[in-house]
């Protein structure tokens, strides 16, 4: 079965906590403190592998989390990272953010890699908030959440060549001939409803890929018929063959079915006007196909004259060797798999694709109200309260003087609290109390 899209979770490892401890040694009666720092969580990373070809494991496999990092360890030990977890996807493969719908990698060569959920990073044991004030701190932190998220993956098969026409006109019977692929004909329309692949050999050091794209039908660019399901896939295409069936069957005009499939590929993306195109000529074993042959030629050369135009038959042979090497020729003038495009997404995927996940110093804040109680949004301030170990008294004395320094009681003042209003930060909930200028302003419920 081929799939071409599938939606998945992936989640970061959380980061492993931090740990308190002191060092209990033979003549060391008071030893200082000795908490490590928790591990940091593993990340999601997609690779590509030029071995797979449809997104088929993703139908069976929804959920993909990395493992947490370990916890600190006395003695000054540092927990271990954990491994990233590595999910394999095949070339061309779309990652977008299923939420916001911003795309987070265009993944087109082998080997290529992105993170899409980075893993938290580990809290600091209480060895790092030794100072000469605090000689022995009873300060850890909690390890990070990962990153999650849901995210829609979209593949569009990368082709040297791509098969184009209506329904019926012999494009699977094409690749058959050229190739070992072994597609599914019949003589009714929409046999092929999935891209089909196959290597074109041409001898020991000439071969290309080719693909047998579901046929099209007119008002495919806005989804009539296969419509957006087969676009895509023309998109990662080097060279349209478009194929023709010449011989007029069911009463249908060749010149017009080729002006309506090119009108299709430009509406749906107007570079691909611009995509180098070769017409195959098909069914010239029959009847009337050379005289359709004659006038298709010249209403062509109206329009388009830099336009080549193969006749062919499938299924007598005839023509197809001196298609496919003048396939071959154009393949061998054309940039590698559009190298300088290929470069320029894999840029923008670098650049936009890893979480900006590292902590910063922002930590501007909102005060709103629900009711009778101070709601306080903020994003840098729920992360460092994540990061608290708050069934510490020194953790929360340290979180208190943070919001202080902030400005935030002052903030809350000026909106009207008063002591014994609830304050909402995140998930918790704090009582506000006015107190002196060494009284810290919140005390946990």
């Amino acid at each position: 079965m081929f799939v071409d899209k599938a939606k998945v979770f992936v989640k970061g490892g959380n980061g492993g906590d931090g740990l308190v401890a002191f060092r209990r040694e033979l003549y060391v009666p008071e030893g200082g403190p000795a908490g490590g720092d928790g591990g940091n969580g593993g990340n999601v990373v997609f690779r590509v592998d030029e071995g797979l070809r449809t997104l088929m494991d993703f139908r069976y496999q929804k959920h993909f989390k990395a493992t947490r990092g370990e916890k600190g360890r006395n003695k000054s030990q540092h927990g271990a990272n954990a491994e990233h977890m590595i999910v394999r996807v095949p070339p061309g493969t779309i990652v977008t953010d299923d939420d916001t719908g911003e795309l987070i990698a265009d993944l087109t060569r082998h080997g290529q890699e992105v993170v899409v959920a980075k893993g938290g990073r580990g809290g600091r044991g209480n060895i790092r908030f030794k100072s000469s004030v605090n000689t022995a701190p009873a300060i850890a932190e909690n390890g990070e959440e990962g990153q999650e998220r849901w995210v829609t993956l979209e593949l569009k098969v990368m082709a040297d060549v791509g098969l184009v026409g209506f329904p019926s006109v012999g494009k699977s019977t094409l690749l058959s001939v050229v190739s070992a692929a072994q597609p599914k004909i019949g003589a009714y329309h929409f046999t092929t409803i999935t891209p089909n692949l196959g290597v074109v050999d041409l001898d020991e050091e000439r071969s290309f890929v080719m693909a047998d794209l579901p046929g099209l039908i007119e008002g495919a660019h806005t989804g009539v018929g296969l419509g957006h399901e087969f676009l895509r896939h023309v998109e990662r295409t080097r060279i349209i063959l478009h194929v023709v069936d010449m011989s007029g069957m069911e009463g249908r005009d060749p010149f017009d079915d080729w002006v309506k499939i090119n009108d299709e590929l430009r509406l749906y993306n107007a570079k691909l006007a611009d995509r180098p195109q070769i017409v195959a000529a098909n069914k010239m074993d029959m009847p009337e196909s050379e005289d359709n042959l004659a006038a298709f030629r010249d209403k062509v050369a109206e329009i388009r004259p830099d336009i080549e135009i193969m006749p062919i038959s499938s299924l007598t042979k005839q023509g197809i060797r001196e298609m496919l090497y003048r396939v071959a020729e154009l393949l061998d003038s054309l940039p590698d798999i559009d190298e300088q495009e290929a470069s320029e997404q894999a840029a923008k995927a670098e650049e936009g694709v890893v979480f900006r996940y590292e902590a910063n110093d922002d930590m501007a804040f909102e005060i709103s109200r629900d009711n009778e109680v101070y709601v306080i949004e903020s994003e840098g301030i729920e992360r460092l309260m994540r990061r608290t170990q708050f069934n510490s008294y020194e953790a929360v004395m340290r979180f208190g003087r943070i919001l202080r320094g902030l400005g935030i009681d002052d903030a809350l003042r000026k909106r009207g609290a008063k002591n014994g209003d609830t304050i909402r930060i995140g998930k918790f909930e704090f009582e506000f109390f006015e107190g002196g200028q060494d009284d810290y302003l919140f005390d946990e419920e």
